[in-house]
């Protein structure tokens, strides 16, 4: 199995469960179908910014949502390949292919004033809240974009 899928994996292995051993973790993973080795968890993990985290439950893994949301960025500065606007709409132009999973993102970002998303194929409509935010809006989109490079 892929890199990507054992990283999604991973993800929703330590979202759902309580996990405070990267031995219980390789359990889950190998329940899921996925032979890793110690070193491989290790590295997976610093890539996808795991830490251990004291909580309620006692110590477990959590995702840092400051280093997943630089890693989002990143992934828009390469996906994202133009944002045009009118007077109504924003249109993002992306790699085909792609566009659901910027759209996704996009609706995911609680600081721009979008409504939502329509995305097709290689092409993202956004609603913004009003109209008078459209410039605010393409350039916060522009600055995401510009953070992940």
């Amino acid at each position: 199995m892929s890199k990507s899928s054992r990283h999604f994996a991973i993800k929703q292995i330590i979202t759902s469960n309580l996990v405070s051993s990267q031995e219980d973790l390789r359990q889950y993973l190998e329940q899921d179908g996925f032979d890793v080795t110690q070193a491989t968890l290790s590295r997976d993990m610093k890539e996808l910014g795991v830490a251990r985290a004291n909580t309620s439950d006692g110590l477990r893994y959590v995702l840092r949502p400051e280093l997943e949301e630089h890693r989002l960025k990143a992934l828009l500065s390469y996906e994202v390949e133009s944002i045009e606007s009118n007077e109504s709409v924003i249109i993002v132009k992306t790699l085909p292919g792609r566009a659901q999973g910027v759209a996704e993102l996009i609706d995911t970002f609680h600081d721009i004033d979008v409504i939502g998303t329509i995305a097709g194929d290689n092409t993202i409509f956004i609603a913004p809240a009003t109209t008078k935010k459209i410039p605010r809006i393409v350039a916060r989109l522009r600055e995401i974009i510009a953070e992940g490079e």
